[in-house]
């Protein structure tokens, strides 16, 4: 008959308690200690029901608790290797092919299987040299290993396994220590594991081909210091750099502010729409994305983020914003802010400018990444020069001069349009056959390793607090994109309902809410 196990007194389920102390200092037994004295509280009944005259009281004796254990490990032995228990208690050999012959088990007295190995000629104590058989599928031995992992103070999976085999031998143990470690709740809320979704297709804005700069988005980057002028006495003031990313050919517009507000950012958004033109929407980050870099950029964002979405919908332009704490979401903005500030640390070193001189930078680089080709570049020396940002604005390279043209006949107004129609169309073809093959590839991010679902409970990355800290919430809702994969939750936490990107998201593994129950007689009748 199988064996049930019962760690609670009505026979019910058991609790999962993780903890090996509580706060206040009084010992708390794991589920395998649990089911060890409810099994040597059975065997004193037994007991005393068989010998009135003379019973057993008071506290369990180690006796009796190792005489439960070797109990449970009998039963679990009976219905895991059934036809094994029944060939060795009758002192006959295993078949060659059994999968425990190399190991050369045997029966010893206490009913155990054990293992025979080569180590009996050793100093060590019998349960190391002959340690007792389990395998890894039972629910003992899952058990066992909470119970070990727990008293080696978390320990990892080489080192549980190590501890373990002192005394029992788990067949397929490696896997069962790496699945106990990773079920842990506390192990998996230090170790931080976010999930990542497969990455995403493109949005339709990054394969329009249409104006430059129709579809933006834009990122802050700073603070850095500018002289108010030149000479001494000048005093350092607060700036930041403004940038737009054109989303269809990664055309960069930087504008530099001085004042962090509302006005200074649609003064800086007028000026990129009279030198670009008006975009139809412009990506931006959320607020709380800017906390780590800058409070100033926090603070502005968070108090001017819906005042700037209702000037740029007076403006007819679509603000929208990406979750928050997800730069990936605002990718293009983030790798023009990496470039821009390569080039300014690299050139501006500890130099302080003043508003002119930087902004003068600021613009030569602009030019400079515009001119950078966008699509891979060929060895061959006939081949056309590679497509660069710059070819939309202006139709050539800003960092090279133009070619003279030798043609000195008059060209007409119409002539001309027909060629600069005829130019830009040819550009527009290259960048749909050379540009849109390197977008098909996925760089990273290729597989979907696993999805969140409604009601999991998961802990809420925070950069400025420890992994103890973290939020612990539930999802609530979750936001599938246009391929049916989701990538975004909500979370109800003790702060309230929090939206991020599932970078931010830990799972918690899935406990199991009640162990296999059974009455108690069952286990009286085997024992009996």
């Amino acid at each position: 008959m199988p064996l049930s196990f019962c760690t609670s007194r009505g026979g019910g389920p058991a609790r999962l308690s993780l903890n090996t102390t509580s706060q206040h200092g009084q010992r708390m037994f794991s589920n395998f200690c649990k089911l060890q004295r409810v099994m040597a509280y059975i065997q004193r009944f037994i007991y005393n029901c068989r010998h009135s005259h003379n019973k057993y009281t008071g506290h369990l004796t180690v006796k009796e608790l190792v005489s439960s254990n070797q109990t449970l490990c009998k039963l679990a032995q009976m219905e895991i290797f059934p036809k094994e228990y029944s060939t060795l208690s009758k002192n006959n050999n295993l078949p060659a092919k059994n999968c425990l012959q190399n190991m050369r088990p045997f029966m010893h007295n206490d009913g155990l299987i054990r293992v025979g190995g080569r180590l009996s000629n050793s100093e060590y104590c019998y349960d190391t040299k002959h340690p007792i058989i389990l395998h890894a599928s039972h629910h003992l031995t899952k058990l066992i290993f909470q119970h070990y992992h727990i008293l080696t103070m978390h320990a990892g999976p080489q080192h549980l396994l190590s501890t373990i085999r002192q005394k029992y031998w788990p067949i397929a143990g490696r896997n069962l220590a790496r699945k106990t470690v990773h079920d842990c709740i506390k192990c998996c809320r230090f170790a931080g594991r976010s999930i990542q979704p497969v990455m995403g297709n493109l949005p339709k804005e990054r394969l329009s081909m249409t104006y430059p700069f129709l579809n933006v988005a834009v990122d802050y980057a700073g603070p850095i210091l500018i002289a108010d002028k030149k000479g001494r006495g000048c005093k350092l003031i607060k700036s930041w750099i403004c940038v737009f990313v054109c989303l269809a050919v990664k055309a960069v517009h930087v504008e530099l502010v001085t004042d962090l507000s509302k006005d200074g950012f649609l003064a800086a958004l007028q000026r990129f729409v009279a030198r670009r033109g008006k975009p139809i929407s412009i990506y931006s980050d959320n607020g709380t994305n800017f906390t780590a870099a800058s409070r100033d950029l926090a603070r502005f964002l968070k108090a001017s983020g819906e005042e700037i979405g209702v000037s740029a919908s007076e403006l007819a332009i679509n603000f929208k914003f990406s979750p928050a704490y997800s730069p990936h979401f605002n990718g293009l903005a983030e790798a023009a802010v990496k470039s821009i500030k390569h080039h300014l640390k690299r050139v501006l070193t500890l130099t302080n400018l003043t508003y002119e001189e930087m902004y003068t930078l600021l613009v030569g680089i602009e030019g400079i990444l515009n001119s950078r080709p966008i699509t891979p570049l060929s060895s061959d020396p006939t081949d056309l020069i590679p497509l660069t940002p710059s070819h939309f604005l202006i139709g050539r390279t800003m960092t090279n001069i133009p070619e003279q043209i030798d043609d000195q006949r008059p060209l007409h107004l119409q002539t001309r349009y027909e060629r600069i129609s005829t130019l830009k169309g040819h550009f527009w073809k290259r960048f749909y056959k050379e540009y849109f093959a390197e977008l098909q590839c996925r760089q990273k991010w290729k597989g979907d390793h696993s999805q969140l679902h409604l009601g999991e409970m998961v802990l809420v990355k925070d950069d400025r607090l420890p992994p103890n800290r973290w939020l612990l919430g539930r999802v609530v809702h979750l936001y599938p994109g246009s391929d049916g994969i989701a990538r975004v939750a909500d979370i109800q936490t003790t702060s309230g309902t929090l939206r991020r990107a599932y970078n931010r998201l830990c799972p918690l593994p899935v406990l199991e809410s009640s162990l296999p129950t059974g009455p108690a007689c069952e286990v009286a009748a085997n024992l009996s």
